[in-house]
């Protein structure tokens, strides 16, 4: 099943492991973890595991414990994904997927 737009809220805990490293006393959510949340969306929204990152710019952080949105929208057999953090857009790519 393909659903052209799919919006997820994104939410990284301040107690998840991989916080204390990146970067110690002032922790921002790793750009793997955002990918991580857009494998997943892809996954629960289209049933595709996804096989390749075409592209994937990190603009902004995000702070543990913040919600953003993340945004995949269908664009000729590749999916576009955005996370965004009120008026802010944090992160954008392309990515693939298969069933």
């Amino acid at each position: 099943m393909t659903i052209a737009n799919a919006v997820f809220p994104l939410r990284i805990p301040a107690d998840h492991p991989s916080l204390p490293g990146h970067f110690p006393g002032q922790p921002i959510v790793p750009g793997v973890l955002l990918l991580d949340a857009v494998a997943e969306a892809l996954y629960t929204s289209r049933g595709h595991r996804l096989t390749q990152v075409v592209e994937a710019k990190f603009l902004s952080p995000l702070l543990p414990e913040q919600v953003a949105e993340l945004r995949l929208t269908d664009h000729g057999g590749r999916v576009l994904f955005e996370i965004r953090f009120e008026d802010r857009c944090l992160a954008r790519g392309t990515v693939r997927g298969e069933p």
